[in-house]
Parts: C-alpha cells; structure tokens; sequence
C-alpha cells in the first residue's frame, strides 16, 4: 500500500460521497424553480407546499456537498502537490473562477431562498430559486471544465519550469470534451433529481398520504426524466464519440476489446482477464461494436495490445462501470416512460405493482453518476493531465503512507457519519410529509396546528384537478 496507492483512494473515497449531494442539489434547484414559477403562474397553493418542503431537503443537501467538498481542495496540496505546482496557473483560475461566480451566486440568493420568502416580492423571490439553479449549474460547469482539461489538455504551453502555463483560455474552457461532458453530468443531475421527487411521490401513493401531492410529485418527475433521460442518453453517446477519438485506450478498456477487430463485436458481458489478455464467458453481439462506434458495420476498432503495457488502463473497474451505468439508465428509461404514460393517462396511481419500482428507482440517478466518474476517471489512467503527467509523477513526493493511511481512516469515519446522521434527517423530513409550514428558517407546522398557507389543506385538491396540471 504506497502512498500513490493510498492517496488515490483517498481521493476516490471523498470525491465519490461529495459528488452524491451535488448530483442531487443540481437537479432539486431546477425543480425547486419550475415550482415556484408555477405557483406565480397559477396561484395554486399546492405549488407552494411542495416548494417549502423541497427547499428544506435542498438545504441540507446543499450544506453536506459544501462541507464534503472542501477537503478535496486540501488534498491537492497535501496529496497531489506536484500536480498543484504544475497545472496551478490552470487549475488555480479556473477553481477560482467557481467561487466568485457559482458560490457567490448561490449563497447569496439562497439566503433570500431561506429567509426572504415574507420580506421580498414574490418577482424576487422566483429570480432568487432561478439564481441558484444557475449558480448550481455554474459550479457542475466550472468543475467539468477543470476535469476536462485533466481528459484532454488544450490550450498551454510548457514553460522551462515544467509548469503548465495557459496560452489560450477560450480553447481550455470551451474544448470538445467540455461541450459534451458538462451537458452529460448536468443533464445526469436533473435526472437524479426527478427519480428522486417521483419516487417519492410513489412512496406516498404506496402509504396512502398526500395523495394530491404525490400526483404532482409522480406526473412532473416522471415527465422531465421522460424527456431528460433520451437527452442524456445523447451526450452520453458523444462522450462516447469523443472518447473513441481521443482516448482510444480508455475506449478499449470500456469495450473489453483486446485485440483489434473489424468488424468488432459488442460484448455484454464477460469477465476481464488483463493477465492472459482474454475475456471469460464473453457474451457479445456481432457488428455491434462497430455500429456503436462509427455508425458503420465493418469499421477497425483497436485493441489494448496496440498500446503499450505502461499506458493502458485496468479494465475492470471502466468495464464494469460503463455497463452498470448503461443499464440504470436503460431501467430509468423505461420506468420514465412507461410510468409516466400511466401515470399521464390517471392509471398510475392505483396500480401497486408499477408504484413499488418507481418507489424503489432514486439510487439509479446516484448510481449511475458514480459509475460514470468511475468510467472516465479509472478509463484515463496512468494519466492525471493525459498524455502529459502521470498520477505517479503527480503525487507528493515526500508523502508517508502512515500518514495517508490516518488520514483516508479519519475521513471515511467523519464522512460516514455525517453521511449517515444527514441521510437520517432527511428520511425524517420524507417521513414528515410536504405539511405546510413557515419553511426552513422558521418552525414547522403539524396537521394538529394552523395551516400556513392559504386556501391550503392536505388532501383536499381532487384528482379531477391534478388532471389539468
């Protein structure tokens, strides 16, 4: 267990829980928009419940990825020094260019979300969710534009020093990998929130309560992930493109392909043996391969024996996680449009046996955004800037794997319960309903006490009138 090897996993560990809260926060700051804009819209105080109680769950999220996030700026200077000097007039702006913009953004509106809901007009109060769902979207974008350029550097020079010095800013923050990576990961981000507020409509539907909200909840959620998920599925196929262009090894360890090919098979499966250079118990379909990546039935796709042995990824981990993420997103696929088919057409809602999966689908947006980063960032290696520095080369050098392996012990502690103390309260505020209330800076209300919103009352907006939202 080196230190290169610690500190990889260190790294992989924080940066896999943070990047949990803002797959979801992306995704509930657009929802969170859409609600109040209908509210405006319609007058409808059912818009208004949802939103509050929404806004209390995007509050905690939100303060868990900030506070999850932090550290990863730490560990570039504690673990990866070397890569921090030397991609530093890069990465350095482009990490700061996310803190005056996304973060200045959001917490100054979000604080208007939070406290301002009585003290604003109500044109303010929508600019402000509006705000933060950009402010939210400029973070993934500034964050994507930084990893990007770790996937495929454009734009520098390499000075005496071995510093990477910026030569053309507009190449850097508007290269290819950006133009379809960013759109995946936000798109990624919307569809992880949907399946989260369908599903939670679905479980209310199961336990009988909120029946009003829950057909609003179940009817938007599944309607955005029925456009979003196609969308997604789109970019995720250019980034696909991108990667079958410019990084080729990577392309070969996802397909598990070996040797060259032409035409290449597809495989759906099979066990990856990187010692005998082999797939076990492959399962695969002819031509498939080529079709998927040039859109031709007899192209040549390159193998991993092309590359030499101290530049090819390992296997496992993108092959795996490449088909996992496949498969949740073909299962949201079909739950999104064919729940939502239903649940437009009013036969959703007594139907127990498609209720159950839908309630059980909010870890497929998470899962399959952890396996997409597994993908791209296991598929880029030995490379931290591709085909520029290697991670081994990246790491500090007078790193001490005791020190490391203290370290990575105290983080997964202290991670692990915040994570499990913040997933409780949450479950609780699931548990407590959409009850309207003062919203998150003030006290909640119970069924037991006067209602906050006018002309509100739980239960009391028919089906009839949902039919027409």
């Amino acid at each position: 267990m080196t230190a290169l090897l610690l500190s990889r996993l260190q790294f992989a560990f924080t940066v896999s829980f943070h990047i949990i809260f803002p797959a979801l926060t992306v995704g509930l700051a657009a929802w969170l928009a859409v609600l109040e804009g209908l509210r405006l819209a319609t007058g409808r105080p059912l818009y208004r419940v949802l939103f509050d109680f929404w806004l209390k769950i995007f509050a905690i999220s939100f303060g868990l990825g900030v506070v999850s996030g932090i550290v990863m700026s730490f560990e570039f200077g504690t673990n990866w020094s070397v890569l921090a000097a030397r991609t530093g007039p890069i990465q350095g702006p482009l990490l700061g260019y996310e803190s005056f913009t996304a973060f200045a953004l959001e917490a100054s509106f979000f604080g208007l979300l939070i406290f301002g809901r009585d003290r604003v007009p109500p044109w303010l109060y929508f600019l402000s969710c509006v705000m933060v769902c950009l402010g939210t979207s400029l973070s993934a974008f500034w964050i994507m534009v930084n990893n990007s350029w770790m996937q495929w550097p454009t734009g520098f020079r390499i000075d005496a020093q071995g510093l990477f010095v910026p030569t053309d800013w507009a190449a850097i923050v508007f290269s290819p990998a950006v133009l379809v990576r960013f759109p995946h990961m936000l798109l990624a981000s919307y569809v992880t929130g949907a399946f989260c507020v369908a599903a939670t409509g679905a479980w209310y539907m199961l336990q009988g309560r909120y029946a009003a909200e829950a057909r609003v909840m179940l009817r938007m959620g599944l309607g955005l992930a029925a456009v979003l998920v196609p969308a997604q599925m789109l970019f995720g196929h250019l980034t696909g493109d991108f990667v079958h262009d410019r990084q080729p090894a990577k392309f070969a360890a996802i397909e598990g392909r070996w040797h060259d090919e032409q035409p290449a098979s597809e495989i759906l499966f099979a066990i990856p043996d990187a010692k005998h250079q082999t797939d076990h118990f492959a399962l695969s379909v002819p031509y498939l391969g080529s079709l998927i990546a040039t859109m031709t039935l007899n192209s040549k796709e390159v193998g991993l024996s092309d590359f030499p042995q101290d530049q090819r990824p390992p296997v496992l981990i993108p092959f795996f996680a490449f088909r996992l993420m496949v498969g949740c997103g073909l299962l949201m696929l079909v739950l999104a449009w064919y729940g939502g088919l239903h649940a437009a057409t009013g036969r959703l809602f007594g139907r127990r046996w498609l209720l159950w999966p839908i309630a059980c689908s909010f870890p497929l947006g998470f899962i399959a955004t952890l396996m997409g980063w597994f993908t791209a960032e296991v598929g880029r290696q030995p490379w931290v800037v591709y085909g520029q520095l290697r991670t081994a080369e990246a790491v500090t050098p007078t790193l001490s794997p005791g020190l490391v392996t203290i370290s990575l012990a105290l983080f997964a502690v202290i991670y692990l319960l915040i994570f499990a103390a913040g997933t409780l309260y949450i479950y609780r505020m699931l548990r407590a309903g959409p009850v309207p209330g003062e919203g998150p800076a003030g006290p909640e209300t119970n069924p037991k006490r006067p209602l906050s919103v006018p002309g509100y009352s739980p239960g009391a907006e028919r089906p009839s009138m949902e039919l027409r939202s």
